[in-house]
């Protein structure tokens, strides 16, 4: 699940609420050990996932930009390279 969390930070176009909500989820699903939270944990579930999105926010906010922006197509092309290079290993 890890795996699913990109880098959001400095991008162009800059990261959407959308991308930073999607790798709350994933963090406190991974935390959790569930992907979905029985009825019982679904608000505690739900808070944590609002928390991380709003923390995730005002550190995206906070963080000095880099002298070159990165791109998503660029950032693909590297996550390519990486699998290959994994799966060459194996």
């Amino acid at each position: 699940m890890c795996r699913n969390i990109r880098v959001l930070h400095d991008f162009e176009p800059p990261t959407t609420d959308d991308e930073i909500r999607a790798a709350a989820l994933q963090y406190v699903r991974k935390v959790s050990g569930t992907v979905k939270p029985n009825r019982h944990d679904e608000v505690a579930f739900a808070r944590a996932v609002d928390e991380v999105t709003r923390a995730t926010t005002k550190l995206l906010a906070g963080l000095a930009r880099r002298s070159e922006p990165r791109t998503r197509e660029l950032e693909r092309e590297r996550a390519k390279a990486r699998w290959a290079k994994r799966a060459a290993r194996a």
